[in-house]
């Protein structure tokens, strides 16, 4: 959290994500430009040119599928939360990648055209109508275009300005661009590719990226609840047992008009705000409780329980919820209050005894 915008709000986190990430990035394209010439198939020629522009090519690809995995990484294992903490700046530096391939490409490929290179890049080849020659140029520079404006729009800036669900649906555009870049991979290197090494990394890597998705979204939606109408008040839905919640843990309960609620406990109190981070629309359920707020698993934001509110002198807020007790059983109002309303928590019976209390 920070109360004023800089280019980059640098912590030693920060520099080591970036440094052990950029380490990463020049061992590989090194050992790519050192030992790909040794390992070609038989009867090609690889000039340097050529070998630079696969290695950043591949080396994009990789950046980009692992920038994909990083989030249901972090839902299925909390040990990967601190690669989701600074995922923009892997975004970034895939990005860059990405334009280091395509200005070796211009470099290389038209730098001696008598078109203007960028004409001649979509121009030389039109063979629109041949599926095996279908040109895959375009598909890699739409990909392109939309990593340039992820990575142009990735400040807070941007998502202040934009409104945080417009910013977040603009950034989901990435997943877009990876199925530009298969489609511009599959049309192009894979044609020619000789030996079995290039398929087996898109194919490998678009199934794992489709198979962690899919294992995420199972597990949150198991995870998560359902809320119920089985009271007489039509106003109020039954959460569950008060017995089921777990000290600092949250339970994120799925309301029927698609908005979720995260139900913390406190110590003997019970309070709800929205699941939504007010920053990226981060998963607050999946968070902790420190000093009274609920810290956000992906980038730390913290909001009071009691009114949905960050601490002073940030500004951001959440909307809270009401809450009571139906006996032994928690009930809530699925209709959220006005940002910065407090609400006081539901105090549990001391005669109720629950999870991870002591007796």
């Amino acid at each position: 959290m920070s109360v004023a915008y800089h280019p980059v709000g640098w912590t030693r986190s920060k520099i080591v994500y970036d440094a052990v990430l950029l380490a990463g990035v020049a061992i590989y394209l090194l050992c790519f430009l050192r030992f790909a010439p040794r390992v070609r198939a038989p009867g090609t020629l690889l000039d340097d040119q050529s070998l630079a522009i696969k290695a950043y090519g591949s080396c994009a690809f990789i950046l980009l599928s692992l920038v994909l995995m990083i989030g249901p990484l972090a839902r299925l294992d909390t040990r990967f939360l601190p690669l989701l903490y600074n995922r923009r700046h892997f975004g970034v530096i895939t990005c860059t990648i990405a334009a280091a391939h395509l200005l070796a490409v211009l470099n290389w490929y038209f730098a001696f055209s008598p078109l203007d290179p960028w004409v001649a890049l979509f121009s030389t080849d039109a063979s629109y109508g041949d599926l095996r020659g279908f040109p895959f140029i375009p598909f890699g520079f739409l990909a392109f275009a939309i990593l340039l404006l992820l990575a142009a729009t990735s400040h807070d800036f941007w998502l202040n300005f934009l409104s945080p669900p417009v910013w977040k649906a603009i950034h989901m555009a990435v997943y877009g661009a990876y199925g530009l870049v298969v489609a511009h991979v599959a049309f192009g290197a894979l044609q020619d590719a000789r030996d079995t090494g290039l398929p087996l990394l898109v194919g490998a890597s678009a199934a794992a990226l489709v198979g962690l998705h899919l294992a995420a979204a199972w597990r949150e939606r198991a995870r998560d609840r359902q809320a119920t109408t089985g009271t007489d008040d039509p106003a109020w839905v039954v959460v569950g047992p008060v017995a089921e919640l777990v000290e600092g843990r949250g339970l994120v309960i799925s309301l029927s008009h698609g908005e979720s609620v995260a139900i913390f406990r406190d110590g003997r109190g019970i309070a709800a705000i929205s699941n939504l981070c007010a920053h990226q629309n981060g998963p607050l359920g999946e968070g902790r409780i420190r000093n009274g707020c609920v810290v956000c698993p992906w980038h730390g934001y913290e909001y009071r329980l009691r009114d949905g509110c960050a601490p002073a002198p940030f500004t951001e807020r959440v909307a809270t919820y009401r809450l009571k007790l139906d006996g032994a059983t928690l009930l809530l109002d699925p209709r959220p209050n006005p940002l910065g309303t407090p609400v006081e928590p539901v105090e549990i019976p001391k005669a109720t005894v629950t999870p991870m209390e002591p007796a």
